[in-house]
């Protein structure tokens, strides 16, 4: 595609806008359709659409002329009904309007939070059965139906790093506040992807892998459902120990805690991180994804812990806030 058209929903969004950054960056020559329930006053470079994906006829329209759709809208907070509104009804009216529109390539940011508690060491897609214990998860595991039906590609991203993160590192801010100690000898390993990386990823599927990528994969081809974040696991006292070294934790951890001590502590402490969330953060959660990078013919680059100097400011600005 010389002047791909590509309709971006969740465009305001912590990863949507930084999929608009890397489009502009990457294909200046494309049609860029931006989504959103609040756009911008300035257009930036692109054509704004005010759409909602809880409200389907809004969505009339928008795919029009458009030759692939990134979904990237969700919503994860605790409202059920307005999970399965956006997330599960909402997809699927923005998939069947895509496909009125004869849109070839459609592409949806999903999550590792539909395998549910775990613990996950390492394994592939088609390892895991999905059990989503959470009202978001549920839903966002509902709303990948349609894309795959439809023939396109879900991205199940792990944990998303980076300036806009207003859930990961606050929630292990909020932690380590009530809990002010290694976690289990910090040993856990989880999947985390810096929002640029995961920008440069989710781009390479859309434009096929032209423009930027090596050309050993085969991203145009690829479909079904593929692990989106960093191959290398992270692990938690090597990234509690990046967030002290920029600040952004007041301290490293002084000594370990036993995994109930650790519970103990959280129970007994007022905050808004969860224990379903706090054993996310902290225990085994991470699985495959070479397979993503390859497809898209680009190398995943250095790491999250090597780009969290970038976002240090926002953590250090935004600390333990609850997400809002």
């Amino acid at each position: 595609m010389s002047a791909p058209h590509v309709v971006v929903t969740g465009a305001t969004g912590f990863v949507g806008s930084a999929v608009l950054r890397r489009l502009a960056a990457q294909a200046p020559q494309a049609v860029v359709c931006a989504v959103s329930r609040t756009p911008p006053a300035t257009a930036h470079g692109v054509r704004w659409v005010d759409a909602d994906l809880a409200a389907a006829e809004s969505l009339r329209g928008v795919c029009d002329g458009a030759d692939v759709l990134l979904s990237l809208a969700s919503y994860i907070g605790p409202d059920a009904e307005r999970c399965a509104a956006v997330n599960s009804v909402g997809t699927e009216a923005l998939v069947a309007e895509a496909r009125r529109a004869g849109v070839g390539r459609i592409v949806q940011l999903s999550t590792c939070a539909v395998y549910g508690p775990g613990p996950h060491r390492g394994q592939d897609v088609g390892e895991l059965t999905p059990a989503p214990v959470s009202p978001a998860s549920r839903s966002r595991l509902a709303g990948e139906e349609p894309v795959l039906e439809a023939g396109g590609l879900v991205l199940r991203a792990g944990l998303v790093l980076g300036t806009g993160d207003r859930w990961v590192v606050p929630a292990l801010v909020d932690a380590f506040r009530r809990v002010p100690a290694g976690w289990g000898g910090g040993e856990g390993l989880a999947s985390f992807v810096d929002v640029d990386d995961l920008a440069r990823l989710i781009v390479a599927f859309a434009l096929g892998g032209s423009g930027g990528g090596s050309g050993s994969g085969d991203a145009a081809g690829a479909s079904g459902v593929l692990h989106a974040h960093h191959p290398e696991p992270v692990r938690n006292r090597d990234l509690m120990t990046a967030l002290a070294g920029h600040r952004v934790l007041p301290q490293r951890p002084a000594g370990d805690w036993p995994w109930p001590t650790c519970l103990d502590a959280l129970a007994g402490t007022p905050g808004w991180v969860s224990e379903r969330q706090f054993t996310l953060l902290a225990r085994d959660h991470w699985y495959r994804a070479d397979e993503a990078w390859r497809l898209a013919g680009i190398a995943p680059g250095p790491g999250p812990l090597a780009r969290l100097g970038r976002a240090a400011q926002w953590y250090r600005e935004r600390g333990g806030l609850v997400p809002g």
